[in-house]
């Protein structure tokens, strides 16, 4: 896993949701690819997220417990590890620590 990302242009503007527990930025990449970069901060429930694209979230840092879509399972996620959740669909993140990631969209 790289450690950066070079020739990029970032969007100023964050994303926040659920009142600041999850702020992200968009990249876009040399060849227009997009992805956001973002934390997730400890709350006390799981947050919500709907997809448009597929989507693949890259830990950073941190640990996390991921439901995806309306899947009985809860899933555990730390650093270097990676969940996909398709198009449509939505998934329940929760963490107790600051977790960093990476949304890469495909």
């Amino acid at each position: 896993m790289s450690k950066q990302f070079d020739f990029i242009s970032i969007k100023k503007k964050a994303n926040v949701h659920f009142n600041g527990a999850s702020i992200s930025h968009v990249i876009v990449l040399k060849d227009g690819t997009k992805k956001t970069l973002g934390v997730i901060l400890p709350s006390e429930k799981p947050l919500t997220f709907k997809t448009h694209l597929t989507e693949r979230i890259e830990i950073v840092s941190g640990e996390c417990c991921v439901q995806i879509g309306h899947a009985p399972d809860i899933e555990t996620y730390k650093s270097g590890q990676s969940f996909q959740i398709p198009a449509q669909s939505q998934f329940k993140i929760h963490t107790s620590e600051v977790v960093d990631y990476i949304c890469h969209f495909e």
